[in-house]
Parts: C-alpha cells; structure tokens; sequence
C-alpha cells in the first residue's frame, strides 16, 4: 500500500471509528442515562474486531461457526449496538435512539435474545468473562468430537472486550485460573485497561500486575501501549490467534472517554456527558456538532464490507459441511440434532426405573440416571466443583476434558461460581446440555449465575445435592436452610426437589426437555422408592397423590419429607383421620397445570398440612393462611442426619400431632 493510500485508509478507518463513538455518545445523551467513557475509549478495538477481525455474518447471527463477541463490561452495551448497527446485524438506527427505554431491544445492558448478535447476557461484572470461558470449552470440546482429517466444521474464536471491573471479580480468577489449565488456546480477552474505576483512579483498590497474574494462570499475555494504534491491536489479536495453546490476554492502555472534556476522569463513567461536553468532544474528534445519530456516508460504505466479507465465509463453511456431510453422515446428522436442540429419538425410553425393595439416595439415583442415558444423549457434558464423588455427576465411560477434549467430564475445581457462569455460556454457545454440581448450600456462591441462566432462558442445568438437614455431621455451615425457596423465587428456573429415585428419574428426563435453565435437590440420604409408574407420571405435573384415605386432611411435601408424610397418614388413618398424601417435587411446574387439575389435588377448604426441611416462607401459597407448615426457620445443628432432622422437628410425631391440631380445629 503506498503512503497516499495508506493515508486515506487511516483517515476512512478514524471516521469509521468516530462514527461508531458517537452513535454511543447521542445514545446515551438521548437516554440521558448510561456509560460513555468505555465507548469513547474501547471503540478502535470494536472497530478492529467487528469490521476485519471476526468471522461472522450479519445476514446470519446464528451461524454455528461464528467468532463469538463478549462484552463482559456491559455497561458499555451503547459500543456494542452501535457495532452491530454498524456491521448489518438488522439493528435499525431507530433501536439506537430508543436506548434504555421501555419496550427496546437496546437495553442498559446487553440481554441474550433482544438484539441479534448479543450473544450473553453481560453487566454484572466478571460474568461474561466466565461465560466466555464456558463458550471456549464448548467449541474446544465440538472441535474434537466432530472435526475430521481436514475438515474443521467447529473452528472459532471466543473474543471478550472487560474491564478492570471484570477482573477485580473473584469469578475472573476462578474462570481465568481454569481457562489456563484447560490450555482454551481460542479465548483472546482484550483487557480495557483505563485506570479508571467508578470511584476514582484504580490504584485506590486495584494496583496487582494483572499481566503477572495471567501469566501465572499459563495465559499468553501481551501490551498495547495505545488504544487507538490500530496496527498494534491488530498484530496483538493476530499474534494470539496464533497462539492454540493458550487461552490470550491483550491489555489495552486506553483513555476512558477518549476525545472529550471529560477524558482520563471517573466523570465519564457512568453518566451522559451532558450537551456542552458532548459539542466539546465533537468539536476535538472533528465531528458535526449539529448532527446526532450520524453515520457518514463513507464511513458507512466502509462498515458494509463486512456484509460481503461475512457471507464469503459463511459460504466457504458452508461448501466445506457440504463436503463433510458426505464423507461423515453419523457425526453430521449428530452435529445437526444437537446444534437445534433436538433429542436423540426414543432417548427416554432410557430412563430408568427403580423397584420399591430397597432405599435409594437420591443423588445415586441420579447417577444411575446419568449412566443409563450417557450414550443416548451425548450432549450431555459437564461435572462438579470438585465434588464428583459426592455428587455422583461423572461419566464412567467418558475420559476427562482436560486430559482428552472429546471428554465429557469437567472438572471444575473448587470454583462453583466461575463453574454455573461457564455452564451458562456453554449452554449459549449451543450444541450441548451443559451442567454443574455441587452442594445445595454452595448454591450461594452460584446465584448470580443462576439468575442470569433464568434471565437468559438458556438450557443450564445445575445438580446440587446433599439438600437439607439430612446431610447430617458437616453441620450448619452445610446445611441448606433457605436455599430452596430462594432460588424457587427466581422467574423462569424450574425447581425439582425429587422424593425418590423414581421422580428422580422423571425430574432428569424433565429438566432435559424443557430446554429451560432448572436445579435439583438431591438427597445425600437413602429414602424409600416410592412405585415407579405412579411417581414417574406423577412427577411430570409438579405435584400429584401419592395415596389417598379421603380428605380429612391432605399432607404435602417435597424430597425426603413425602416419606414421612407417607408414615404419617398410616398413623392418621389409625387415629380414624383420613389423610392424602401429595408429593409436589416442582413448584414451577405444579403452578404450570390446569386450575382444574390444582383445583382437585389441592380443593379450597380441606386442611393442609406442608412438611419440608427448610424455610417455610412460600408454602403459605399452597396450603393457604389456616393451613399449616412444618420446617426450619433456624439453621441446623451438627449431628448424624436421622436425628438432626428428628431434633428439628422434621418426623412423623410432629406432623401427626399437628395435622390432629389442624384437623379438630376444622
């Protein structure tokens, strides 16, 4: 390229660049609310990657092949829109100026499902690093099972713009730590390192040498000195590219809200700049003052490129899975099934069943699930945050991932948080049913994740066991109180609290059709296996009579207490008190059923006795203000299971001498 050339490609580039600064400047003046800084300062390293860098196609965010894009520092979702506006992605110049408003696809943070091209919902920081993490895996884990000889059908970048908010997290060092081990040679993190935090300059809380700590994580890591020397950047992403054995960190030395009054302050973090700054920041970037949503022409030409580009190698892929079909139609037709998310034909007949002979924990009951569908549902793939032997989540015929890629079993490592954040982008990534365990308690350390699996919808699936009381010496620390109806308040995450081995089994077949995000609760205990067609049928409506004397009184629970109402009612009936027995294993789905369905298991005016080994707070709802609920509103107590559940109350005594209570005050 000569010098002219080169000149006038730099200046196409700076206007190409300045109109994506500023479709983010008018937004967020327009909303007069959100982050201009990270816009103004990230918007040459968007440019780079959107515009030359990243294979991708507007025409088609879904491309199976795709570089993925994380904006892990969400709060500048206003760079994010303006990009895809930018390159084509079907995001009109009207969602822009309706920028975190009611009703828009163009929310304060980026949301899974309202823009295309969004690929994870980010803002809560250090989240979408941890789900980038989970998508690398997946494409790393895809590469191994379905490419071939010369075929690469599975060959993309997994690219993350954060921000030292992200990597102040403690899930940036769980998912980073791990990203290292697991050698996610295509994982490249551009760091905005802009010394500026919300409160004031990061040496007030952030002064560690990050490029050390990634190294130290057996990360490749490189400087730029300059955030707008495209030619640096540009030779930095390529130079990680090239780098397929470790996972890539670039920090970026940028100016946060480049160009504006405002410039190198905590000022342009987090609120619009205001009229005068924004003139003021026009005026230093040699932008019509006057103009706001304003795309030159050029600029706009030059941004298109992308369009043909991106179709040039979707196409190429395209002919490439043509070829690849034919030589390989097993693992093709595989690799179509689960990239739509459809299940193996006659997969469930798989499932097991349990005889009524013998207790069953339900955590083994579990297991034994997992074993009997392992080879029916191969997409199935995940662990444990180092709990495998406790959880019983493992695949005995599957190597480990990080011993062989085409393994399905992942350990995680004491890192439950950065583990649900990893299932989470596993699960957005597609082509996989992602899950992660550990013990219901640490389901606290896990909530975030947790929250934004539900607000994305996507198919995370999370086992937690050892669910109660009932876990027994370990204590209060490892007791799960509230855990339960805390995370039954969350929208959209279906709750399955199975009462043994049978709803078990019915729960795993659920939570897999569902392609909804759901949690179990496990027994660390045996409990007795109630029979196996009525359980199995039963579990699938949320609640269900597990037998019936009459209505006298009907007893609900949930898990391990639906075999002490079971006891229960035979003393009731003794006592002349004719008692139903209801196992309700799924709040969620009971609420999904017919009113004339709950209307019958649960008639308004028949006492209700609740028993559950946990907070009370939610039952009311069921067993209405004069009914009666039996649980914990305390922590519990070292002490084997039996009698730490005995000593709080949670036995077939109480529940008789209170449903006696509730009944003769009918």
């Amino acid at each position: 390229m000569s010098e002219q050339q080169d000149s006038k490609q730099h200046e196409l580039d700076q206007l190409s660049i300045n109109a994506l600064r500023f479709l983010a400047v008018d937004a967020v003046e327009k909303a007069k609310s959100g982050h201009p800084g990270a816009p103004l300062g990230c918007a040459p390293i968007a440019y780079l990657l959107y515009h030359k860098l990243m294979k991708h196609d507007p025409s088609d965010p879904k491309w199976i092949d795709r570089d993925r894009f994380i904006l892990s520092n969400g709060h500048a979702s206003a760079l994010l829109y303006g990009a895809l506006h930018l390159s084509g992605y079907g995001l009109p110049m009207s969602q822009l100026e309706q920028f975190r408003q009611w009703g828009s696809h163009t929310p304060g943070h980026p949301e899974y499902g309202e823009a295309p091209g969004v690929e994870v919902t980010t803002g809560p920081l250090g989240q979408g690093l941890g789900m980038a993490v989970g998508i690398a895996t997946a494409e790393k884990h895809l590469a191994a099972v379905y490419n071939r000889d010369t075929y690469n059908i599975v060959d993309h970048h997994t690219y993350v713009l954060c921000g030292d908010g992200d990597l102040m997290e403690g899930i940036s060092h769980e998912t980073a730590s791990l990203a290292g081990t697991l050698g996610l040679g295509k994982l490249i993190v551009l760091y905005d390192d802009n010394l500026i935090s919300l409160d004031g300059p990061t040496e007030l809380s952030f002064t560690e040498d990050v490029t050390k700590r990634f190294e130290a994580y057996h990360w490749q890591v490189q400087h730029v000195a300059d955030g707008n020397d495209l030619v640096a950047i540009e030779n930095a992403i390529l130079a990680a590219k090239a780098e397929t054995g470790k996972p890539s960190l670039i920090r970026v030395r940028t100016v946060i809200g480049y160009g504006s009054p405002k410039a190198g302050t905590n000022k342009v973090h987090g609120e619009a700049l205001g009229a005068d700054n924004v003139k003021a920041t026009k005026k230093n970037l040699g932008w019509p003052e006057d103009k706001t949503f304003y795309v030159p022409d050029e600029a706009r030409a030059n941004w298109d490129t992308i369009k043909l580009r991106g179709k040039d190698a979707h196409a190429a892929w395209t002919a490439e899975f043509e070829e690849y079909s034919k030589a390989y139609p097993e693992p093709t037709a595989e690799f179509e099934r689960t990239m739509k998310g459809k299940m193996t034909d006659g997969w469930e007949k798989k499932i097991p069943t349990f005889p009524t002979d013998k207790p069953v924990a339900t955590r083994n009951a579990g297991q034994a699930v997992m074993q009997a569908i392992e080879h029916v549902v191969p997409e199935l793939f995940g662990g444990a945050a180092d709990l495998t032997s406790s959880t019983k989540t493992i695949f005995k015929d599957s190597p480990s991932f990080h011993v062989d890629p085409v393994g399905r079993n992942v350990f995680f490592g004491v890192r439950e948080f950065g583990m649900c954040a990893m299932v989470n982008g596993m699960a957005a990534h597609g082509g996989l049913i992602p899950f992660g365990s550990t013990f219901f308690t640490f389901s606290d350390y896990c909530r975030p994740a947790l929250r934004l699996a539900a607000l994305m919808g996507v198919h995370s699936l999370f086992v937690f066991t050892h669910d109660s009381v009932g876990l027994g010496e370990d204590g209060p620390t490892h007791q799960p109180i509230e855990h339960l109806m805390s995370l039954r308040m969350i929208p959209h995450f279906t709750d399955f609290r199975p009462a043994d081995a049978n709803e078990t089994a019915a729960c795993w077949q659920l939570a897999l059709e569902r392609k909804s995000p759901s949690f179990m609760a496990l027994s660390r205990q045996d409990l007795p296996v109630l029979d196996a067609k009525i359980a199995q049928a039963g579990a699938r409506k949320g609640a269900y009579e597990v037998s019936s004397n009459g209505k006298d009184i009907i007893l609900i629970a949930t898990g391990s207490e639906v075999s002490v109402i079971v006891k229960a009612a035979a003393e009731l009936k003794a006592a002349g008190i004719n008692a139903t027995v209801v196992s309700m294993p799924s709040f969620k789905i009971y609420d999904e059923q017919a009113d004339d369905y709950k209307a019958k298991l649960l008639p308004e005016g028949a006492p209700k006795l609740a028993i559950e080994a946990g907070a009370t707070l939610g039952w009311y709802k069921y067993v209405g203000q004069s009914g009666v609920v039996v649980g914990i509103d305390r922590f519990g107590a070292s002490a084997p299971g039996a009698i730490a559940l005995d000593k709080l109350g949670i036995n077939v005594a109480n529940v008789v001498e209170q449903a006696k209570k509730l009944v003769k005050k009918k």
